[in-house]
């Protein structure tokens, strides 16, 4: 191969695995945003999933393990978010802001009591990477798709059965039509608080795993703040891909590009200041030119409460 395809194939291969942690968060944040919530607070659920992996794989010595810890402290942070915004009608920015400071706040706590370190835990068993027999023999196709991270797998496999949930069956419809008229939806019977709290705890499951790739599927270790911006490209990848599954994990390949470029940008005489701008600065412009496009959930954001009209 030439050095031109080389450096392409490298790039796209970055990029599969740097959209997979931004792609959960967004995925979580479609069922989230389609009852009616806003979540700014990925960041935080996505670092407690990361914290609660490490967590798990270090105290049994099963990485998968630790990925069900992950997946339950996401989902306890989704719970609290849910309590607040749907039970006690907190303003939903305000909630979000709160989860992210009492995750860093916490995971920092929980990094001195368990390893004796404010920074960084100590090393534990990962993930590892998956090699399909047949597909990494393949030119092109196998050096970016051949080796990778199972959760790639248990990413794709959630995108597609998100889109058949939301676009294929009952409950699916039942969760949109909430999004953008929950009297309509209460009128016909359906029980607006339950699916709001589903759809927050799904949320809150899928960005703990998506942190928990940052942690055991990745580097194999904690580190203070390592989702570092995540969840929020999160959100902008959920406006720009329209609140729809497949557009939303386009997106996050789109920033996930950006964020491989920029490594390996950092070997050319460049700036490392501006370097390390680009992933932000997409992220961005895609929100500046796609605001006015954009159409969330008419109702995400607002609180719900039976009876009004």
């Amino acid at each position: 191969m030439d050095l031109n395809l080389d450096l392409l194939i490298s790039l796209l291969s970055s990029s599969l695995r740097i959209a997979i942690p931004i792609a959960f968060a967004a995925l979580g944040a479609i069922f989230c945003e389609r009852v009616g919530i806003i979540n700014i607070g990925l960041e935080g659920m996505m670092l407690v999933g990361a914290f609660a992996g490490v967590w798990g794989s270090g105290a049994t010595g099963s990485p998968y393990f630790g990925l069900l810890c992950a997946m339950l402290a996401g989902g306890l942070f989704g719970l609290i978010h849910a309590v607040l915004t749907i039970q006690f009608k907190t303003d939903h920015i305000i909630s979000g802001l709160g989860i992210n400071l009492l995750a860093l706040g916490l995971t920092t706590v929980l990094l001195e009591l368990v390893w004796g370190n404010r920074g960084r835990s100590d090393p534990v068993n990962g993930l590892g990477n998956v090699s399909i027999p047949g597909l990494k023999d393949i030119p092109v196709i196998g050096p970016i798709f051949g080796n990778t991270s199972i959760l790639f797998y248990v990413l794709i496999i959630g995108i597609v059965t998100a889109w058949l949930i939301l676009y294929k069956t009952v409950f699916g419809l039942r969760v949109r039509v909430i999004g953008d008229n929950p009297q309509v939806a209460d009128s016909l019977g359906v029980n607006v608080y339950k699916l709001q709290y589903i759809g927050v705890i799904t949320c809150g499951i899928l960005a703990g795993i998506g942190g928990a790739y940052l942690s055991i599927g990745d580097i194999n270790m904690f580190s203070r703040d390592m989702v570092a911006g995540r969840g929020y490209i999160a959100l902008a990848a959920l406006i720009f891909g329209g609140w729809n599954p497949f557009g939303v994990y386009g997106a996050s390949l789109l920033f996930g590009f950006a964020q491989a470029l920029q490594i390996r940008l950092q070997g050319f005489q460049v700036p490392v200041q501006f370097v390390e701008m680009l992933p932000y600065v997409v992220t961005i412009v895609v929100l500046i030119l796609f605001r006015k496009r954009a159409r969330g959930p008419l109702a995400a954001g607002k609180h719900f409460k039976r009876g009004e009209t």
